[in-house]
């Protein structure tokens, strides 16, 4: 089992740390030891589970440039479950400052005193310019 964190918020901040410091030990001990953990990226399948670390692990290892600046949306948390919803901004992509940046979901599980750990994380697009879509 992972050693977890305090609370989900200092689980995500290890998460966005442990990409801009390429950091693999502590991305290892973000993400829980579940089988059930997934990451969902645009236009990329889905991983689970192990494949889940071994791509964290190949994106750490790469020259991809990462300088994530995180917009928080909202947060939910229900019992031993929380959801963050943010916005994320790769500086490292210099994009214009207005760009809209990618939104994200990251999920975190707590397991009593083994703290919390990250089960999920999924990105989507930006939205397209203009209103949204009518219902």
């Amino acid at each position: 089992m992972s050693d977890g964190f305090d609370t989900p918020q200092a689980a995500e901040d290890a998460y966005y740390d442990a990409l801009e410091s390429r950091d693999a030990d502590l991305m290892a001990r973000v993400w829980d030891d579940s089988p059930d953990i997934a990451c969902m990226l645009p236009m990329q399948p889905l991983v689970q589970g192990v494949q889940v670390r071994n791509m964290m692990r190949d994106l750490l290892r790469s020259d991809v440039p990462i300088d994530i600046r995180v917009t928080h949306i909202r947060w939910v948390e229900l019992g031993d479950v929380a959801i963050h919803y943010a916005q994320e901004h790769n500086n490292a992509a210099q994009a214009p400052p207005d760009a809209p940046g990618i939104f994200a979901t990251n999920i975190f599980r707590r397991r009593g005193d083994a703290g919390w750990t990250m089960i999920l994380h999924q990105n989507s697009p930006p939205p397209p310019d203009g209103p949204p879509p009518g219902r």
